[in-house]
């Protein structure tokens, strides 16, 4: 079976939104642990938030949603947002939650267009 583009697009996006998804919730879980943690409760919230909405995202995108737009819009909102937060921080973990969400708001803003 040979997948068309706009198949291996959604594909891109779905795995996009994943690996920002475990990128955020293991930036959630590192923070827990760090000692100025005071100074992470917005990276945190953000982190959180952006991670439940990629998880949303994947499984609508994989099953097939009629609001394919809205929910990556939304997708590049958070990611956005928790990127600009979490590259505040020097932590591995946090550097490494802003690059996945920057390659995620990136992936998922692209407009789909029919070939």
């Amino acid at each position: 079976m040979t997948l068309t583009n706009l198949e291996i697009e959604k594909q891109t996006k779905i795995a996009a939104c994943i690996e920002a998804m475990n990128a955020c919730n293991k930036c959630y879980v590192s923070s827990l642990k760090e000692y100025d943690l005071a100074s992470l409760c917005e990276s945190m919230k953000y982190n959180k938030e952006a991670a439940e909405i990629c998880s949303f995202a994947a499984a609508a995108l994989s099953r097939g949603t009629v609001f394919e737009q809205e929910i990556l819009a939304l997708v590049v909102k958070a990611c956005e947002q928790c990127a600009n937060e979490s590259e505040k921080f020097e932590h591995t973990h946090c550097q490494s939650s802003a690059e996945a969400c920057r390659r995620c708001a990136e992936i998922c803003s692209t407009v789909s267009i029919a070939v």
